[in-house]
């Protein structure tokens, strides 16, 4: 640890700097050990950047079916586009029996699911 080249004993400023110098380095390695052993901060930063992550996939999903939904759309005719629009006005209006006929035909599907078994 001393450098020295003589052998002569250090003076008190240069024993002062090597406390100095000791602390320094003693307080970075318990800040470091303090942080390996923060196991909510670890915890919480993996959890922030799985959000991250997440979060990113959803905004590409997002973009990904948008350029779909755009392509498909170009690429219908015209007349079917009508005719789906009207059939959605017309499925909005009569919400209710657009409701039972669906759960109609979930109920069937699973009565014939059931009777394969």
């Amino acid at each position: 640890m001393n450098d020295r080249r003589d052998n002569r004993a250090p003076g008190p400023d240069e024993l002062r700097e090597q406390v100095r110098s000791t602390r320094e380095e003693l307080g970075r390695s318990v800040e470091a050990l303090a942080e390996r052993a923060d196991v909510k901060a670890q915890a919480r930063q993996r959890a922030d950047a799985t959000r991250e992550r997440a979060v990113g996939a959803a905004h590409d999903a997002q973009e990904t079916a948008a350029r779909a939904l755009r392509t498909a759309y170009e690429r219908t005719p015209e007349p079917v586009r009508e005719k789906a629009a009207h059939a959605a006005s017309a499925a909005r209006g009569n919400g209710g029996l657009v409701l039972a006929a669906a759960a109609a035909l979930a109920v069937a599907f699973l009565l014939g699911r059931g009777c394969r078994r």
